[in-house]
């Protein structure tokens, strides 16, 4: 019997290529990739074939459905925060009418497959918005439930794109003839800030954490763009995708919920330049706090409540935030820039 088709979208960001390593490694599935730019070489070969495109071209979506049989859709692509409040309405573009392509493709291919595709897709910790510091304060660790009124465009664009995916599982088309046709199997976490010593950060609000700790393993200068009081969760990337493939592997009849938050560590900017430091003594980190970009991280919770992953699919982080730095990022990053 050959082994499953999973189809990774965005394969060539910071989650994607930790995926791409991890599915190899473990064995058990074939991987089909779609990313914007090409797979470096050596990701090539862990995959069974890859495409170079945008998951805005339905056309290409479409070739790929039809050379394979996708049972597994992990989509990973997006237009990250800073990107997105630039641009808006690219960000709406790629972020919800291509997660809709994603959706309707994994839908027809349920319906070819008679039985649902397993679409996990990551949301974020940017689908919050809470109003002031003293309420981020006082709310302490936030349920799936709390506070779902973000104020950024990308944080609209996941929360949206929940509902679309709770949408395709539970009542597409239910005024149609096949209402009861084959329907995807949709999962979602919500994403704290993830931090990676494989990859370089790209950009997104959360990334003051992992920037420190890039610039000062390569002895650059940082300055931080939020201030030191500045405190949001945050997860090491191998955490990441024992999340995803976690999820990914859940008995379906003990899943309550579409969405799950999903929690590493929290942590302050300043106890995160403290700890760099810690490894890197001669580290220059400064603050200089961009009032925009920190009043979003500011509207993001200290903390999230992820009781209802531990009790429904066993989710479990191996990393807090004294392991992350001691047993995986300051070793392999250190080895990264030698």
């Amino acid at each position: 019997m050959s082994k499953p088709v999973v189809l990774v979208t965005g394969a060539n960001g910071e989650i994607g290529r930790s995926l791409l390593q991890r599915l190899h490694t473990d064995g058990r599935y074939r991987v089909v990739t779609v990313d914007l730019t090409p797979l470096p070489e050596r990701y090539r070969g862990l995959c069974l074939e890859t495409y170079a495109g945008n998951i805005m071209d339905r056309y290409l979506l479409d070739q790929v459905a039809a050379h394979h049989e996708i049972e597994v859709v992990f989509h990973l692509a997006a237009l990250l925060s800073t990107r997105g409040e630039r641009d808006p309405d690219l960000a709406h573009q790629v972020n919800v009418e291509g997660t809709l392509h994603l959706l309707r493709m994994a839908q027809n291919q349920s319906g070819r497959l008679g039985r649902p595709v397993r679409f996990i897709f990551p949301s974020s910790i940017a689908v919050y918005g809470l109003p002031s510091v003293e309420e981020k304060t006082k709310a302490g660790r936030v349920t799936e439930e709390d506070w779902n009124v973000p104020i950024t465009m990308y944080g609209c664009n996941k929360l949206y794109c929940e509902h679309l995916g709770r949408y395709f599982n539970s009542h597409f088309r239910q005024l149609g003839a096949l209402a009861n046709a084959a329907r995807l199997d949709f999962r979602s976490l919500r994403f704290p800030g993830l931090i990676s010593a494989e990859t370089a950060p790209t950009g997104g609000t959360s990334a003051f954490g992992p920037e420190m700790l890039h610039a000062a393993a390569q002895k650059l200068p940082y300055k931080s763009f939020v201030g030191p009081d500045a405190k949001i969760p945050f997860m090491a990337m191998p955490d990441a995708v024992s999340s995803l493939v976690g999820i990914l592997e859940a008995d379906k009849s003990k899943l309550t919920q579409t969405v799950y938050n999903i929690s590493g560590f929290s942590v302050s900017a300043g106890e995160i330049a403290e700890r760099v430091r810690k490894s890197f003594p001669a580290a220059d980190i400064s603050f200089e706090p961009d009032a925009v970009r920190s009043k979003i991280v500011d509207s993001w919770p200290e903390d999230i409540e992820d009781a209802r992953a531990r009790a429904d699919w066993g989710w479990k982080p191996a990393y807090d935030f004294e392991r992350a730095f001691d047993e995986y990022l300051i070793p392999t990053i250190s080895k990264r820039y030698a």
